[in-house]
């Protein structure tokens, strides 16, 4: 399904260019209102904000059908993002070559969350050969969990050092939402950290074409929606 622009009050161009300037550097909607107006473009802080709510996960969509195939071994980690004053969860993954896998905020820090989070990466991506985790039960037991259902047989390995990739690959993430201050609802966090994890695999280069053309990740972003 193609990103619809249908019945927006904007510009495309100029839709792409607030929702990209949000996600991809550590600015305050005010911050990005302020620099729309610099450039002639009159527009409100909260409509911007639900440019992201409303784009991210469109343009999410649009770069996973043309994502660049991931390794089979996989290292699996989650991180802490506060919302509505509470602290809540990121799952993550990548694979040992640092390439996102995929991503998923959840309320709770369990072994239920974690096979959510597993079941939807696989669900996109194929069952790996194995995952590293660090030493948590509950992502361990997701996994062992999964393997019994479905009869599948993913290695698990609890070693730390190379969980290493996953831990440092967060900072890409957390250094545009810590001077976010935390989000006021859970699903506009979903939405926003969607649109930022899309900008930080197009800097990684994952998504097929572009990076073969050599394209900056603006440029890729902006494709998204042609």
């Amino acid at each position: 399904m193609a990103v619809s622009f249908k019945g927006a009050h904007f510009p495309q161009d100029i839709i792409l260019m607030g929702v990209r300037w949000y996600l991809a550097y550590p600015l305050s909607y005010r911050h990005v209102e302020e620099l729309m107006e610099e450039r002639g473009v009159p527009v409100d802080h909260a409509t911007i904000q639900r440019w992201v709510v409303k784009y991210s996960p469109q343009l999410e969509e649009a770069f996973h059908r043309r994502k660049r195939p991931v390794w089979v071994s996989w290292r699996m980690d989650e991180t802490y993002i506060k919302v509505k004053g509470q602290w809540r969860y990121l799952y993550r993954a990548v694979d040992k070559q640092g390439q996102t896998i995929d991503f998923l905020l959840t309320e709770q820090r369990d072994e239920q969350a974690a096979k959510r989070f597993l079941t939807k990466a696989i669900r996109r991506h194929g069952v790996p050969e194995k995952i590293t985790i660090d030493g948590s039960a509950a992502n361990k037991a997701a996994i062992t969990s999964y393997n019994e259902e479905h009869g599948t047989a993913i290695e698990i390995r609890q070693i730390e050092y190379l969980n290493n990739i996953v831990e440092q690959d967060h900072r890409g993430v957390k250094r545009i939402t810590c001077p976010m201050l935390g989000f006021k609802a859970f699903d506009a966090a979903q939405s926003t950290l969607t649109g930022i994890e899309l900008i930080h695999m197009l800097r990684k280069g994952q998504l097929e074409e572009c990076r073969e053309a050599g394209r900056s990740a603006a440029e890729q972003f902006y494709a998204l929606a042609a």
